[in-house]
């Protein structure tokens, strides 16, 4: 997986520490940090992680806990352009492991990943609810149904500059 260096601002920074300064002493204030954090910079890194221990007095193990077991949270950053392929029943019948193997090979890069410029990453989930489309991909907001193989090319096309 190809890792992207940590390139936070310090106004990203000075936004979180301002966020945690008004929640910290709240019980449970841990879940609206991390969102907040996670809004601010569209990940959790570990420097980030530090930052919310140090600022709330807790441990670090305490913050990576709790980042982890939530699937709203991610460790990793996503791409200018999210490539989410369902992997759900309907789709996986219809092909839709083979479409992820297309759209990986494409990018250079495999599920979970994000490509070196970080345009583009991919993830798979199992359900988008669009059973009647399968296989489907969902690139931020744009849906796209009915797909093989050959035509990740062309879907791709629209997102590539």
């Amino acid at each position: 997986m190809t890792q992207i260096p940590f390139k936070g601002t310090p106004e990203q920074e000075a936004e979180l520490k301002a966020f945690i300064e008004t929640k910290k002493h709240e019980p449970g204030c841990l879940m609206p940090v991390l969102q907040e954090a996670q809004r601010i910079y569209g990940y959790l890194p570990v420097e980030v992680q530090q930052m919310i221990a140090d600022g709330l007095g807790v441990t670090l193990a305490e913050v990576y806990g709790v980042s982890t077991f939530y699937s709203q949270f991610t460790l990793s950053p996503k791409g200018k352009y999210k490539v989410n392929v369902c992997l759900g029943t309907a789709c996986y019948v219809k092909g839709a492991d083979k479409v992820l193997e297309a759209i990986e090979k494409k990018l250079g890069i495999s599920a979970g990943g994000i490509t070196p410029d970080g345009k583009f990453s991919i993830d798979t989930c199992r359900c988008v609810g669009a059973c009647g489309l399968a296989p489907v991909v969902v690139i931020n907001d744009d849906v796209y149904g009915k797909l093989t193989p050959d035509m990740v090319d062309d879907m791709l096309s629209h997102y590539i500059d």
